[in-house]
């Protein structure tokens, strides 16, 4: 019996020895860092995802905060250190916006644009849409409400997105003819066009209220969601839909939510290498939890052009709930998103999480905050070039604001590095710049398979053109640490 004990007891040092090795290795893989913060004074409540720039730095926008109380737009590098290029609501009555909601997008003359909820030149109401320079010169470009009972709409909240005809594209969550948000397309020197106003149909059923933004799919259409509205419509349950619209203003539903398969999806949609739309739920979906019992705790779902959603995962709270922001697609080929609530009893209901989700519905959960490294995650994470996911939390950790001003973090695991196109799409002969990490001594550059021409600018960029018979796909550099791929497939247009 001596024997067997003292051999048990070996034994679970030994597992317990090897146990610690693997999680001593593991540890790195996953490593969380707070990289900021907030205080108010340089900016809170980050509402919108971060952007990578031609420079390297990552550009985004506070919500609130700054020198005037209204928001910022702001920059920051790889390692957290952070500079305001505007506030907001520094002309007479917020003229120039208040409250930007979005984030930002760096267009192909190379400044940025963006949205703002609030301000413009109606007093206080109902938003802007702006443009500021890598510098930070700021250019209001129009104020939304400008036209009779509001039929242009207001209050924007999804961001925008330059199309391929080198316009904006961009949803507001209000008003417009029928009151329930719009389609608009804006050009780059600010003349607006509505595309279409939600409601138009009995009760709502083309969807009402876009909140997420749209993108550009490759069949050159846009893809998007409205927190409410549907045919699946009852008194109390607007449950949104999926939306296609063609850049003239042709909609049509691909598909009303009925609680089951998930409710109100505030985020937008991101389009997979595989050609198909993922997107998440806020609610919806009952995941056999008692915390879920009434309105369910969202989920994630794939759907096709054509209309037909699979879900494929629906969250129980216990490995987080409510996710609120879009998803991104990593070169793995894998999901990444994030939930504004979670396990973690610090914060009430939890303070969110950040998961992995394959494209067949297996889940992960890759770091849970815990109020004092960030509390609501709310907007879509972004991958840098170097291979390190980066995003913000809505509160945490500073008491001057009431639940925290809000953080911005980084992600370490393992993640290949990879190489952003800017921009993202083009036709042949265009010229292209391809964002990325020690490219220096790059021995090749291929569009889809399809060899191009390029110049080595410096260890972070490369500049190239897409060559004669290109098509959409990933863009490749062989670099001295091996092969780089696009995060996201390049389009080739006509």
């Amino acid at each position: 019996m001596t024997n067997e004990r003292v051999t048990r007891g070996w034994a679970a040092l030994l597992i317990a020895a090897i146990l610690m090795i693997l999680t001593a290795v593991a540890l790195p893989a996953q490593a969380f860092t707070t990289l900021l913060n907030l205080d108010w004074t340089n900016g809170a409540d980050p509402e919108g995802p971060l952007l990578q720039g031609t420079d390297g730095n990552f550009y985004g926008t506070m919500y609130e905060g700054g020198a005037y109380g209204y928001g910022t737009a702001f920059k920051i590098t790889p390692d957290g250190v952070l500079t305001t290029l505007y506030s907001f609501c520094a002309q007479a009555n917020c003229a120039d916006g208040a409250y930007p909601f979005g984030g930002l997008i760096q267009a192909t003359d190379g400044n940025f644009y963006g949205t703002a909820f609030d301000g413009g030149s109606s007093e206080f109401c109902c938003g802007t849409v702006f443009k500021i320079t890598p510098g930070g010169t700021f250019t209001r470009l129009y104020s939304f409400c400008a036209q009779t009972n509001c039929t242009d709409g207001a209050y924007p909240q999804g961001g925008l997105v330059q199309a391929t005809d080198g316009n904006f594209y961009g949803t507001t969550y209000g008003y417009g003819v029928y009151g329930y948000g719009t389609v608009f397309k804006i050009t780059p020197g600010g003349a607006p066009t509505t595309l279409y106003s939600f409601c138009a149909q009995t009760n709502c059923a083309d969807g009402s209220n876009p909140n997420g933004g749209l993108i550009q799919a490759s069949d050159g259409n846009f893809y998007g969601t409205t927190a409410n509205g549907g045919a699946q419509y009852r008194a109390l349950a607007n449950l949104g839909t999926v939306f296609r619209i063609t850049p003239i203003g042709t909609l049509t539903t691909r598909h009303s939510f009925h609680f089951a398969d998930g409710s109100h999806p505030f985020a937008g949609l991101v389009q997979a290498a595989d050609g198909t739309f993922y997107g998440t739920t806020y609610e919806g979906g009952y995941g056999g939890n008692v915390n879920c019992l009434r309105f369910g705790c969202g989920t994630v779902f794939n759907i096709t052009s054509g209309g037909t959603l699979t879900t494929l995962h629906t969250f129980d709270s216990r490995h987080g709930g409510f996710p609120l922001a879009a998803l991104i697609q990593m070169p793995d080929g894998n999901f990444y998103g994030t939930t504004q609530n979670g396990s973690n009893d610090a914060c009430f209901g939890g303070c969110g999480t950040i998961f992995k989700i394959t494209p067949t519905g297996r889940l992960t959960t890759l770091h849970s905050f815990d109020g004092s490294d960030g509390n609501y995650p709310d907007f879509p994470l972004a991958q840098g070039t170097d291979g390190i996911i980066y995003g913000t939390t809505q509160e945490g950790a500073n008491d001057i604001c009431s639940g925290g001003c809000g953080t911005l973090f980084s992600l370490r695991g393992k993640f290949a590095p990879l190489v952003e196109t800017k921009p993202a799409f083009g036709n042949v002969g265009k010229a292209i710049g391809i964002l990325g990490n020690n490219l220096t001594g790059t021995t090749s550059v291929t569009f889809n398979g399809t060899a191009a021409e390029f110049t080595v600018v410096s260890d972070f960029e490369i500049t190239t053109t897409v060559p004669a018979g290109a098509s959409r796909g990933s863009v490749e550099v062989a670099s001295p640490g091996g092969t780089l791929m696009s995060n996201e497939p390049f389009q080739v247009v006509p």
